[in-house]
């Protein structure tokens, strides 16, 4: 299980006895798996202080923790399909989770134990409050380029009706920079190719004879070219729709063309460079670049483009972690790294406020065996334990005794301090 229990005890001769028959009980049942947990000595300061630090720190922990697994989620949207690979992303200090929390050491490089509790504290909020802010910052701008390439995906889906034709057509299909002709693009039903072809001369006068030409079709249809004079336009239109073929609306436009083109690769080459591990995943149809389920293909030019065939599928492939990720993985350590400091500064704070001065208490990591042993390691810690608290104690093991004002159950009471560390949160 990716689950612990941090918890400690007085470090007093009875309660180390304590500690061993836990050892011997969670061993011989195999509840459990307990390891010591290394805090340092601190500055204590008043104990008026620590009620204070008590309280900043369950509001860091869950800060940390809220952290962390938007950190993770994030990983998760920028691997896109490469999601098997997300724990072997997520690492603390360049070892799994599991094992930096069962060999947890102090960093006292990064929070030195000599400097006052409330420093160590301030740097550690300080440090995940940089992290958060530079979060926001990345995924917002990640968000938006995610969102801008979707839209100009968009307009290469679909058919011939609602599709972009930008990469469809090319300079050659039209009659441009005419005073008097124009080149009009319609979609003519496959079933009707024929007719077409036998009557488009004829839907209206000064239609100029032998123009059409089919550039490409879909499943449903075919785009075809047809030049006419301009002051006909309208009456064209009508005629055409009388007789179910549709003119789409588009006016060649080769810099409007050029631009669209240059922004499409320059959004797909930021993604690729800033953002993506890899260009592979986007061949393989990711959920940013759904496969199109309409193939158009173009006729004609053999070097125009296939419709279905967008930019990315024409990048070269090439394997290389983006800045985005990279700065995820390094503060993701950073920010799991300073949760498990929080989560062992809770338990020198609780201990010295439960257990009182002079500091002496022994932290004990609990890694329970399987989901179904954790109420019975509970029943044994409690039963460990109980004289820690002797009234609380009687309350738990006769729930018929009513204690005015205190409610306790075993599963919120605990003798003893505890913390819990759940990693599956992160999976």
């Amino acid at each position: 299980m990716s689950e612990f229990w941090l918890i400690s005890a007085p470090g007093d001769k009875e309660n180390l006895q304590a500690l061993e028959r836990l050892n011997t009980v969670t061993s011989k049942s195999n509840l459990s798996y307990n390891t010591k947990f290394a805090i340092p000595d601190f500055k204590v300061g008043t104990l008026d202080s620590l009620v204070g630090l008590s309280d900043e720190l369950g509001k860091l922990d869950a800060f940390a923790e809220s952290l962390i697994k938007r950190m993770a989620q994030s990983v998760v949207e920028v691997l896109e399909d490469s999601k098997g690979k997300v724990q072997e992303n997520l690492l603390a200090n360049g070892v799994d989770l599991t094992s930096f929390v069962t060999h947890f050491e102090w960093d006292m490089a990064k929070y030195p134990a000599k400097q006052p509790l409330a420093g160590v504290v301030d740097t550690l909020a300080k440090q995940l409050a940089q992290i958060e802010a530079d979060l926001k910052s990345r995924t917002a701008a990640y968000s938006a380029l995610k969102t801008t390439l979707e839209n100009l995906e968009k307009k290469s889906m679909g058919n011939l009706f609602t599709r972009t034709l930008s990469d469809i057509v090319c300079k050659e299909d039209f009659v441009l920079d005419s005073e008097y002709l124009i080149t009009l693009l319609v979609i003519v039903p496959k079933p009707s190719y024929s007719q077409w072809q036998k009557t488009y001369e004829s839907l209206s006068d000064m239609v100029v004879p032998r123009s059409t030409k089919l550039i490409a079709e879909d499943g449903e249809g075919g785009l075809f070219t047809v030049t006419l004079f301009r002051k006909v336009i309208d009456d064209f239109k009508v005629k055409a729709k009388e007789n179910k073929f549709t003119v789409r609306e588009f006016y060649y436009d080769e810099t409007e063309i050029k631009r669209e083109r240059e922004e499409m690769s320059r959004l797909l080459s930021d993604k690729k460079q800033q953002y993506q591990t890899s260009c592979v995943a986007l061949k393989k149809g990711s959920t940013t670049f759904p496969d199109h389920k309409v193939k158009v293909t173009p006729l004609g030019n053999p070097d125009r483009p296939a419709a279905g065939q967008s930019d990315r599928e024409r990048e070269s492939e090439g394997e290389g972690e983006g800045p985005l990720l990279r700065w995820l993985k390094v503060n993701f350590s950073e920010a799991f790294i300073a949760w498990i400091h929080i989560k062992a500064l809770r338990v020198f704070v609780e201990s010295v406020l439960r257990y009182g001065l002079p500091v002496n208490f022994q932290a004990v990591l609990l890694q329970p065996h399987k989901k179904s042993a954790t109420k019975r390691l509970r029943e044994v810690l409690n039963s460990v334990f109980r004289h820690l608290d002797q009234v609380a104690a009687a309350s738990l093991l006769d729930a018929s005794v009513e204690i005015p004002g205190l409610q306790l159950s075993n599963q919120d009471y605990f003798p003893y301090v505890y913390f819990h560390i759940d990693l599956g949160l992160l999976d």
